[in-house]
């Protein structure tokens, strides 16, 4: 499958079926698996055969979602998770010990600062933030104790961005690693492996799925690095369960094909809304205006499903316009079918302090809209009638 393209890998690649030779994969529903003899099992449990043993170790279904999307990333190996944060932390907490140290970019998900600033600091593994907007600063916090630099990009919910390629080179130059949330972009849309990564997560529950229905995480890179987060997994337990890799595979069928909506839709939205000027910013990646777009243009094929604007009058102005959208939504979710607003400065980064937010450019009226894929001018005029 090497020399095919993205959007037939993502329907080819990988089919796990079972003797009878179904043209559509089932669902592999079970919590264990049998051996014909003992000695298959023992080899099984020792690590000389492929065998599947236990639906907590992996699955048919977690096998084909995982290896889908390696092909889609680039990468060697990659071990699916319960959910995105899951596959952060179970990464995190198998290449850490204490003492570690990290170094991180301040606009994270607000679940990710959490576990940085709450838990682990109980474990004696510390961390240092880097502005997004001052990549320079990234090699002065390196420090002999780092094990690896941390980012999103875009980032969650700023949409701000940073070259990969400058990161990487300064990962390999003090011998770090280079892990990238690319929940955002999708492999579809951007593959930091290419640019240097030694690993790539993804919120799988976000537009992998791409409808709202079920959660799910992946980590793919190295294959010594993703061995070591598959047995961290394996013990403890974070597994993706059978149905939800189902779901998940089967969505990456179509996600070529629903990205390529998303992205339409949000540059047409994101460039009416600029051009209207009722609001105080317009942002995302394809806007010229956007700080950061030779960076987009560079790595990016399309500058992705989110758009963030941000209303006149702080919260109470931005709270007003939410309540008022008729057919676009209220959820904390993105990448769904339809379009959804979050308030983020009370929701997903409720937890960050007003000048932590401030910092990584969440304002009181920021509003993050993950742009669907309904008719493109139908969620123009409900933005623009809410404006009213």
């Amino acid at each position: 499958m090497k020399n095919k393209k993205f959007e037939t890998q993502a329907i080819r690649a990988q089919l796990e079926r079972s003797e009878n030779n179904e043209h559509s994969v089932p669902v592999y529903l079970t919590s264990s698996f049998v051996f014909d003899t003992a000695e298959e099992m023992r080899a099984a449990f020792n690590d000389e055969s492929d065998a599947y043993i236990y639906s907590r170790y992996t699955n048919p279904n977690n096998n084909e979602f995982v290896n889908k999307v390696c092909l889609m990333e680039g990468a060697e190996a990659g071990v699916a998770s319960a959910s995105g944060m899951s596959a952060i932390y179970t990464t995190f907490m198998a290449l850490l010990k204490s003492g570690d140290h990290i170094v991180s970019c301040s606009s994270v998900f607000g679940a990710t600062h959490a576990i940085l600033n709450k838990y682990f600091p109980k474990l004696n593994i510390s961390h240092s933030y880097f502005n997004i907007k001052d990549p320079n600063a990234i090699e002065k916090l390196i420090k002999p104790e780092t094990r690896f630099i941390y980012l999103e990009t875009p980032t969650n919910p700023a949409i701000e961005l940073i070259d990969l390629e400058f990161v990487a080179a300064i990962a390999k130059k003090h011998k770090v690693l280079l892990i990238v949330d690319n929940c955002f972009a999708t492999p579809y849309l951007q593959q930091p492996i290419k640019y240097g990564a030694d690993l790539v997560i993804h919120s799988a529950t976000k537009y992998m799925d791409g409808q709202g229905r079920v959660l799910g995480g992946v980590v793919v890179g190295k294959k010594e690095l993703i061995n070591e987060i598959y047995l961290f997994g394996r013990l403890t337990g974070p597994s993706l369960s059978p149905f939800n890799a189902w779901v998940l595979s089967k969505s990456l069928e179509t996600l070529a094909l629903r990205m390529d909506r998303h992205c339409e839709n949000a540059l047409y939205i994101a460039e009416a809304l600029e051009k209207n000027g009722d609001f105080e910013n317009v942002s995302y990646p394809f806007l010229k205006s956007h700080p950061h777009y030779e960076i987009a243009k560079k790595q990016m094929k399309a500058g992705g499903g989110i758009i963030t604007v941000t209303v006149k009058g702080g919260y109470e102005a931005a709270k007003k316009f939410m309540d008022k959208l008729q057919m676009i939504k209220i959820s904390p979710n993105l990448g769904d079918a339809r379009t959804i607003a979050t308030h983020p400065a009370s929701s997903t980064h409720c937890k960050l302090s007003e000048e932590e937010r401030l910092s990584v450019g969440i304002t009181q009226g920021l509003i993050r809209i993950s742009i669907g894929l309904e008719n493109k001018e139908d969620i123009l005029n409900d933005i623009l009638q809410a404006l009213k």
